[in-house]
């Protein structure tokens, strides 16, 4: 990824963000469950003592005490690796913030197999899957620290559950410093008219090189980030399979029940156009460094622009 100049992790940007968010609205409160350090809460912990709570490793406390000040009026940031803040926690969300619609937001670190050397324990590619299955929540994965205090800042001003998917590792610099973040929008990164590439998270990235790449085999590719993936821009994702006529998906996720399922369903329902995926295949990771792990299970730029080759080839002359 070195056509893109490195910035910070989602995790960092967002605990940056937390502490802004601290000085400007009292109502705010942080609660984590003892990795602090980890998920970046611990600049919160640092400056609002007051206001923040370590409930130790018990993840289903995190999520019945996040709802019950919620119910009390604060706006609640509850934090927690993303495997444990949707896996374990799945019930106590579903029972305790989906079903009342409390002001919960579920900001998770260390998701995808980018986690690494922690291996498929760790390694949360499931979560969107659970969280978008939610009646109410909003689901957001943002790209890179220009996305990702903006999509904390949205978050804390819109009242209702969230879940926001940050990651482990630092990532590419992607957007523009005057990118505008909104809510069930997404966002044309280059405009194209063979092909579309759907991406969010770590994997905007690797759209943008492989869309250069297949520029240099005269294939023009649309990048279109979809940072929320509920609810999904359906209108974008109409627009942008009209003009190109293909859609591929890139996602750091299982293929069943993540992004790729998402925008399949909106195109199925509103404008059918040949589609590909480039995704988890129904595997868990291992262990190993991320680079090394998202070459091995097919998440690259030369994945998606495989990808995209095969599924032009699927195009109605």
């Amino acid at each position: 990824m070195a056509s893109f100049p490195m910035g910070a992790s989602t995790r960092e940007a967002y605990g940056k963000t937390l502490v802004e968010l601290g000085r400007e609205n009292p109502d705010i409160v942080v609660l984590d469950a003892d990795l602090s350090t980890s998920t970046q809460t611990i600049y919160f912990a640092r400056e609002f003592p007051d206001r923040f709570f370590n409930v130790g490793l018990a993840e289903q406390n995190l999520i019945g005490i996040s709802a019950g000040l919620a119910a009390s009026g604060k706006t609640v940031f509850a934090s927690s690796f993303a495997v444990f803040a949707t896996g374990r926690c799945f019930d106590q969300i579903r029972v305790s913030i989906a079903q009342p619609h409390l002001n919960v937001k579920v900001v998770a670190s260390h998701a995808g197999i980018s986690v690494g050397e922690d291996g498929a324990s760790h390694q949360a590619i499931e979560d969107l899957a659970l969280m978008c299955s939610l009646p109410g929540f909003t689901v957001v994965v943002p790209a890179d620290e220009v996305e990702t205090p903006q999509a904390i800042r949205a978050a804390a001003a819109t009242p209702g559950p969230f879940y926001v998917r940050c990651g482990r590792p630092k990532v590419p610099v992607v957007y523009p410093p005057d990118y505008h973040f909104l809510p069930g929008k997404a966002a044309v990164m280059r405009e194209g008219q063979d092909v579309t590439i759907v991406a969010n998270g770590l994997m905007l990235a690797a759209a943008l090189e492989a869309a250069a790449a297949l520029e240099r085999e005269g294939v023009d590719a649309l990048v279109l980030s979809m940072p929320t993936v509920k609810p999904v821009d359906t209108d974008a994702l109409v627009s942008a399979a009209r003009v190109t006529g293909a859609v591929v998906v890139a996602e750091e996720h299982l293929l069943h029940g993540g992004l790729g399922s998402v925008v399949a369903q909106v195109l199925a329902e509103r404008h059918p156009v040949p589609m590909g995926f480039v995704a988890l295949r129904d595997t868990y990771a291992e262990s190993g460094k991320p680079d090394e792990l998202l070459a091995k299970y097919g998440l690259t730029a030369e994945d998606i622009r495989k990808a995209a080759l095969a599924t032009l080839n699927r195009k109605v002359k």
